[in-house]
């Protein structure tokens, strides 16, 4: 039995941040628009999902929704249970929704279980940190018919798409010199980041730089061909350590250059709750073009009675282009913003690819959900394991950079992708 016109069963792995923040409202709303049915979220412990579940923003935005929780909010769960999730996958109707919001260390064995469950799979950002773990989802996705998406949520910006379209056009010339910054706040290294942001496991070039690295190849199409990633390391309260900077400067196929810094540490009282941007020159003909995107400040300021900004400051950036929830004609209120338009493409092509294939036989359903899914893959504005593996491929040469202290570390398409020291 598969999806319905009644809508996509989806099952979140993970109830932390950015379940809380972005996932679990877009999925409540797209519930109302009846692209998504049943909802579960699965996590180790169940103490994340009651703090979802009493969360007063999302009980006043979504009055009368719900999901159900794994484990049951009933239960107590004091030692964590980390192969819950396969139960819960196993449990599910073949190709639904598995939606993998977890630590990118342990996305590739939750892609897989999902995969080979039968079911469609949409997952944060990066998808896997090595390219051959993307080879393997795709071939298996390619096998069954099923949809893998990557929440590349940038790719949604109204800006992006501008750039995008208007670099194709030729208004820029080439890009040449480029940096990028996003930095997230300093409280992040108060909360559940202290348990799993550690140096053996991610950075942030890794975590949020990948942003502007997949930004930069949706705009220009121009592949990375080398990455130098330093960092600068500090101890979390718990006393893990992490690195809390990071600096990267890739090359692409064309000899330009993009230096990307990343870290957790913008200041909680500074206004707006990060400092994000991207800026690119390019070269043309007898004069020089410019792409500069301001993405912490775009034009609209408040100051509040009480500090309610992310780290308790009164005076905040408020943009809306992200994510917000805002009043609309329907009760409570709706998520609006590109992270919310990125979501709602990614399962609206999952119940696209089921609704077209009602009726058919086994064989006939398997092949028109795979010319589906090539044609999504072709139009580039999805990010899948087909169309976005460059970063896969920079990833993996940003994680040898950093353990060798910023070595260059080179990326070859030819036969074999590939990264290895230069």
């Amino acid at each position: 039995m598969t999806n319905t016109l009644s809508g996509t069963g989806v099952t979140i792995i993970g109830g932390g941040m950015i379940t809380n923040d972005l996932i679990l409202p877009s999925i409540y709303h797209l519930q109302r628009l009846g692209v998504v049915s049943q909802i579960g979220i699965c996590s180790r412990t169940n103490a994340p999902l009651r703090s979802l579940r009493d969360n007063r923003e999302l009980r006043a935005a979504f009055p009368g929704q719900d999901f159900t929780a794994f484990p049951p909010l009933a239960e107590t769960t004091d030692k964590p249970l980390s192969d819950l999730y396969k139960g819960v996958i196993a449990s599910m109707r073949p190709r639904q929704a598995v939606i993998v919001a977890v630590p990118d260390s342990v996305h590739y064995p939750i892609i897989m279980e999902a995969l080979q469950h039968n079911q469609h799979v949409l997952s944060v950002k990066p998808l896997v940190l090595e390219y051959k773990q993307s080879l393997d989802i795709e071939k298996l996705a390619r096998e069954r018919g099923l949809f893998v998406g990557i929440e590349y949520h940038k790719r949604f910006d109204r800006r992006a798409l501008l750039a995008k379209r208007e670099y194709a056009q030729g208004h820029f010339g080439d890009f040449a010199m480029g940096e990028a910054k996003l930095i997230e706040p300093y409280y992040y290294r108060h909360s559940n980041f202290q348990n799993w942001f550690t140096c053996e496991v991610t950075d942030p070039f890794t975590y949020v730089g990948c942003h502007y690295v997949d930004l930069v190849y949706f705009i220009t199409g121009l592949k990375p061909v080398s990455v130098s990633l330093a960092g600068i390391k500090r101890k979390f309260p718990n006393g893990n350590t992490g690195y809390m900077w990071a600096n990267a400067r890739v090359r692409y196929e064309n000899d330009a250059l993009l230096s990307v810094t990343g870290g957790l540490g913008y200041p909680d009282d500074a206004a707006g709750s990060n400092d994000q941007g991207l800026l690119m020159y390019c070269e043309g003909n007898d004069r020089t073009g410019m792409i500069e995107h301001i993405d912490d400040d775009r034009g609209a300021r408040y100051s509040y009675l009480e500090g309610i900004g992310p780290g308790g400051s009164r005076y905040n950036y408020v943009s809306p282009d992200f994510f917000r929830l805002v009043p609309w004609e329907g009760p409570g209120y709706k998520p609006v913003g590109y992270g919310y338009d990125s979501i709602a493409a990614n399962l609206q092509a999952m119940q696209r690819i089921e609704m077209e294939v009602v009726g058919l036989n086994e064989k006939a359903s398997l092949a028109r959900r795979r010319e589906i899914i090539m044609e999504i893959d072709r139009a580039g504005l999805i990010a899948t394991p087909a169309n976005s593996y460059i970063n896969e491929l920079v990833i993996e040469a940003a994680r040898l950079s950093i353990a060798h202290d910023g070595a260059l570390v080179n990326i070859s398409y030819r036969n074999n992708p590939h990264v290895e020291k230069a």
